[in-house]
C-alpha cells in the first residue's frame, strides 16, 4: 500500500516537473516570438493614438478601452484558431491573407496622406465611399471599428510571425505561445496608448496643484510643458502611425511577392538597404533599417495610391450592390 503511495507520489512529482519544464519552454519561447514581433507592436502602438485625436478628454479613455477590447477578442478569439488551422490544413493560405492585409494598410495610409495634401478632392473620396460627416457618437463607433479594423491586420501580423518563430512546437505549445503573445501585447500596447493620451489631463493636474516648495514648483513646471507638447507630440504619433500604415503595409506586400517567386522589389529594398548600412559604418544597423523601411514606405505609397480609385470607383460600388441585394 505504502509503495503504491511512493509510485503514485513520483509520478505526481514527475508529471509537475514535466508540466514546469512545459510552462518555462512556452514562456521562452513566446519571449523570443515577441521579440520578432516587437517592430508591428511599436507600429500598433504608434497607430492607435490617431484614433482618439479630435474627441473630448472625457471620451479618451472608453475609446481605447472598446478598441483594446476588440484587440483581445481579434488574437484570441478569431486570429489564434484561424493561424493553428491554417498551420495544420493550409499553410499555403498565410502568405495571401497577409497581403490583401498589407493591401488594406497601404489604402489606409495612402488615404491619410491624399487626405492631408488634397482635402478638398480627399472629401469627394470620403463621399463616394460612404464617410460623409456625422454625429459625435457615429464619428465614435466608426472610428472605433476602423481602429479594430486596422488592429486585425496588424495583429494578424504579429500572429503570422508568433507563429513562424515555434514552427516545429506542438499543437498545444504554439496555442500557449500565441495566446500568451497575442495576450501580452495587447496590455502592453493599449496600456501604454492610455498613458499617452491621458497623460495632457496629468500635466494638467500637476500644472494647477498648489504648493509652496521648490519641489513643487519643479513639478507645476514640468505639468506645464506636457501641457504645452502634449498635442505636438499627439500630432506626431498621428503621423507616426500613417507612415507606420504604409510602411509595414509595404512590407508585407514585398514580402508575400517575395514568397511567390516575384523577387525584383525585395532585391531592390534589401540592396537598398545594405548600401546605406556600408555608407554608415558607425550605426549600419539603424541606417539599413531607416533605408529598408524607406523602401517599403515607398512601395507601401504607390501601392496604397493606385488602391484609391480602385476602392472608389469599383470596390464600394460592388459592395453597396451586395449590400443592397442582402438589404
Amino acid at each position: 500500500m505504502s509503495t503504491g503511495l511512493i509510485a503514485l507520489l513520483d509520478d505526481i512529482a514527475a508529471l509537475a516537473k514535466s508540466a514546469a519544464v512545459t510552462l518555462d519552454d512556452v514562456a521562452a519561447q513566446a519571449m523570443k516570438a515577441g521579440a520578432k514581433s516587437a517592430g508591428v507592436v511599436i507600429d500598433d502602438a504608434a497607430v492607435t493614438p490617431r484614433y482618439v485625436v479630435g474627441f473630448a478628454a472625457a471620451r479618451e479613455l472608453p475609446i481605447v478601452m472598446k478598441i483594446a477590447k476588440g484587440s483581445m477578442i481579434n488574437k484570441l478569439l478569431y486570429l489564434l484558431p484561424a493561424a493553428l488551422a491554417l498551420s495544420v490544413f493550409a499553410p499555403w493560405a498565410i502568405t495571401p491573407f497577409l497581403m490583401l492585409g498589407a493591401l488594406f494598410l497601404c489604402y489606409e495610409g495612402a488615404e491619410k496622406v491624399y487626405e492631408a495634401l488634397f482635402p478638398h478632392k480627399a472629401h469627394k473620396h470620403e463621399a463616394a465611399i460612404g464617410r460623409e460627416p456625422e454625429d459625435p457618437v457615429e464619428l465614435e463607433n466608426r472610428k472605433v471599428a476602423g481602429a479594430i479594423k486596422t488592429d486585425f491586420i496588424l495583429s494578424a501580423e504579429i500572429m503570422a510571425i508568433t507563429l513562424s518563430a515555434v514552427p516545429d512546437a506542438g499543437f498545444w505549445t504554439q496555442a500557449a505561445v500565441l495566446a500568451l503573445v497575442g495576450a501580452g501585447i495587447t496590455v502592453a500596447v493599449y496600456g501604454s496608448v492610455a498613458l499617452i493620451v491621458k497623460a495632457d489631463d496629468a500635466g494638467l493636474a500637476l500644472a494647477t496643484r498648489e504648493t509652496s516648495t521648490i519641489f513643487g514648483r519643479m513639478l507645476a513646471g514640468f505639468g506645464r510643458f506636457i501641457v504645452f507638447a502634449m498635442p505636438y507630440f499627439l500630432q506626431a504619433l498621428a503621423f507616426i502611425g500613417t507612415a507606420a500604415m504604409i510602411w509595414v503595409g509595404g512590407g508585407i506586400f514585398v514580402h508575400g511577392l517575395e514568397e511567390f517567386g516575384f523577387s525584383g522589389l525585395a532585391h531592390i529594398v534589401h540592396d537598398l538597404s545594405a548600401a546605406a548600412g556600408r555608407m554608415a559604418p558607425f550605426a549600419n544597423d539603424a541606417a539599413a533599417w531607416i533605408a529598408s523601411a524607406t523602401g517599403a514606405g515607398i512601395v507601401g505609397l504607390v501601392v496604397g495610391i493606385v488602391l484609391i480609385p480602385i476602392v472608389s470607383q469599383a470596390v464600394t460600388p460592388a459592395w453597396n450592390a451586395v449590400k443592397a441585394l442582402r438589404g
